[in-house]
Formats: structure tokens, C-alpha cells, sequence
């Protein structure tokens, strides 16, 4: 991913956060091992010639090995987390035909539409995260209630966010990933206004063109295209020398962003898996990626929806999603199919029997001398 570099003296949002983050800062290692990934490598190649080669799960296997710094990795109580948020911005962008967040909401929380359901059949557990609905949101089983406030203001007038709002919402974002069990992590952002907001500050952290983030595809109507990006094009215009990642996250994001860099953070942290779904979610990546560098080398992508925009910065990551089935849903949909190709993944290394070669037949010269020990291990070579 492009990214354009902060100045070398850390700016105040950056030195806010940091002392928010004082008492447990995010200790996240980096994946790359590599006598680990060749003993990985190593134990998958030992089973071709009985079991054949099993092609891209192979390298996600390895992904998740790494992850787990283990040569057998095992997933456990995967948890689908949908950060759910209002935006100012909605305003200007929302249609009569649109559904606004707290339909989507309720849609979710009823089983109207696909995501629940795959998320139970595939054995997810689904939580959704009131961030900053503008509408209450009653109590009830499967709803995590952490409002930062009643929306974010609308970026084109005003910043977003305060910078308290975001230091809050990154806060109960670890809180909740500390607190819940497993050790997978997916993350979805919903809400109206949220890809554009997610859109703003990816532009801005990757210097990557607006116009090809919001743009969905040939088939996208082009007098939509053109207002929504006179709209988004206004916002950047009054926020145009934002540049710090916490201050473009104030600027422009939302509630449910912000939520998703804390989450992101402490599941790394722990070493989790993160399974990455949609703009939002890839915009709080990249925001976590310039607070604690290594955290990207835990994360997976999954797309709910085909969209151009969602391409370019997947191709940033220099990534693809794990399944690409033409789909146009809910973010977090896309997490829900793609787990059971996770969890295989992680079975080909932790639950396979390895095949312990036989011995060869003694040779009548050697036979008085004790056989070899049977090897059903693999010994990792030492780093260089």
C-alpha cells in the first residue's frame, strides 16, 4: 500500500493517542519467520504424494501458521463483529430508494437478509456494534451497545469526529476484541455515508485517486458518480492539510472505523486472525497499519460486494479476496462464507496425520546395530 509518510515529529493527535494507549500499548509482532514458513511449507510438501496438492489453501495455511508463530495453528470461536455507525454525510448521499443504517440494522438483527443466517450456519458467532447509530437501538441479544455519539457530523461542513470522539471510539474497540473469546476476529463496517467517509481517508493516508475508489464499476450510474464526487471532493478541499492518520480518521471517518482500529489492534496484539471485509474495514486497517506497522501481517480480506474501489485497494495490499462470488451484500457477508476455507486451512496443519515414512530393511551388515528412531516431527532450521 502507498502510503505518504508522517512527518518525523509525532503531531498532537498522535502524542493523545499514544498516552491513551499507555497503560497497554499494542505490542504487535511480525509474522515473517523463516524457518518457521519453511518447516510450514515443509510439512504440507511431505503430504503430496499421498494426499496431492491442495493449491491456494496451501499458502493460507502457512498464512495462519505464521500468524499463530505454531507448525499445528488452531482457530477457535471465530467472532463477526459489524460495527454499525451514522454519518453527516449521509445527507447529501442518501436516495429514496436507499436504506438507511437503522433499517440495515434491523434487517440484520431479523434475518432479512443473508448475513445472520451464513454467519450461523458457519458456525460464527455474530455481534453487532452500535458505534454511533443517530437512533436508539433497544437492548437485545447479539447487540453490543458502545455509542460514541448520535452519528458524525457532516466532513464537508466540519470535522467528522473530535479527536476525543476518535481516542474513545479506538479505546472501546480493544476493549471489545480483549473481551471476547476465540482467537478470529472479523471485522465489517455498516452504515449509510460509510464506504464514501472510508473512501476520504484512504484517498488521503495512500494518496490513491478519489475517483477510483468511489467509482464501482462501468455499470455505475454517472450523474451518481459525479455528485458523490463533488461531495467527497468539497470535504477534501476543506481538510486539505490533514495529514496525520488520527487527524484524517477525525476528519473524515466514522464512529465505525475508528471502533474497527481498536479491535484490529488488540486482536493483533493477541496474535488473532483477522478476517478484513470491505471499505470501511480496509480503511481501519490502513490506519492501524501506521499506529502499530506489523498488523496488516494478520489479516485476511473477504468482499461482500463488487466494487472497482474495493480492487484498488486490495491490489494496495497487494492481496485479492479469499472468494470473489459476484455478490452485492451486506460487509461481513463475504466473512461468513470465506470462514469455512479458513478453517480448513488451519486443519490441513493442525488436524491431517502426518505420514511417518516406514524404516527401510535392515542391511545384513548392520543388522546387530540399533535401529533409527521413527521421526514424526519436523525440526525447524535456525534463522539466518
Amino acid at each position: 500500500m502507498r502510503v505518504r509518510r508522517c512527518p518525523a515529529a509525532p503531531l498532537p493527535s498522535v502524542n493523545a493517542l499514544r498516552t491513551m494507549l499507555a497503560d497497554h500499548p499494542p505490542l504487535i509482532a511480525p509474522t515473517a519467520r523463516p524457518s518457521l514458513e519453511q518447516a510450514l511449507q515443509l510439512k504440507l510438501a511431505r503430504r503430496a504424494g499421498l494426499a496431492g496438492r491442495m493449491g491456494e489453501l496451501e499458502p493460507l495455511a502457512v498464512r495462519i501458521g505464521l500468524i499463530q508463530n505454531q507448525l499445528r495453528p488452531r482457530l477457535r470461536q471465530p467472532q463477526l463483529l459489524v460495527f454499525a455507525g451514522d454519518h453527516g454525510l449521509a445527507v447529501d448521499l442518501a436516495t429514496a430508494q436507499a436504506r438507511s443504517t437503522a433499517e440495515q440494522v434491523d434487517d440484520i438483527l431479523e434475518s432479512r437478509v443473508p448475513l445472520p443466517v451464513f454467519a450461523h450456519r458457519a458456525g460464527l458467532t455474530l455481534h453487532l456494534v452500535d458505534c454511533g447509530l443517530a437512533t436508539p437501538l433497544p437492548p437485545r441479544p447479539g447487540v453490543l451497545a458502545r455509542k460514541i455519539a448520535h452519528g458524525t457530523r457532516h466532513c464537508g461542513v466540519a470535522q467528522a469526529m473530535t479527536l476525543d470522539q476518535v481516542n474513545a471510539a479506538i479505546r472501546a474497540g480493544m476493549e471489545i476484541a480483549d473481551a471476547l473469546p476465540g482467537n478470529v476476529l472479523g471485522c465489517a463496517g455498516l452504515g449509510v455515508g460509510s464506504p464514501q467517509a472510508a473512501a476520504l481517508v484512504i484517498a488521503r493516508l495512500t494518496g490513491l485517486p478519489l475517483r477510483e475508489l468511489v467509482q464501482a464499476g462501468p455499470d455505475m450510474d454517472g450523474l451518481a458518480l459525479e455528485h458523490s464526487l463533488a461531495l467527497l471532493q468539497a470535504a477534501q478541499t476543506r481538510h486539505g492539510h490533514v495529514e496525520d492518520p488520527v487527524e484524517v480518521l477525525a476528519a473524515f471517518g466514522g464512529f465505525e472505523t475508528a471502533m474497527m482500529v481498536g479491535a484490529m489492534l488488540k486482536a493483533a496484539e493477541k496474535r488473532h486472525l483477522l478476517m478484513v471485509d470491505g471499505m470501511a474495514a480496509c480503511a481501519a486497517l490502513i490506519v492501524a497499519s501506521h499506529i502499530a506497522g506489523p498488523v496488516a501481517d494478520y489479516a485476511v480480506f473477504c468482499r461482500s460486494t463488487e466494487h472497482a474501489g474495493l480492487d484498488t485497494v486490495l491490489a494496495g495490499f497487494q492481496s485479492t479476496a479469499l472468494l470473489a462470488l459476484g455478490m452485492h451484500s451486506l460487509d461481513g457477508s463475504g466473512i461468513a462464507l470465506s470462514w469455512p476455507l479458513v478453517d480448513a486451512a488451519a486443519a490441513l496443519l493442525s488436524e491431517v496425520v502426518d505420514v511417518v515414512e516406514p524404516l527401510p530393511v535392515p542391511n545384513p551388515s548392520t543388522a546387530g546395530e540399533p535401529a533409527p528412531p521413527r521421526r514424526e516431527f519436523v525440526t525447524l532450521p535456525e534463522d539466518r
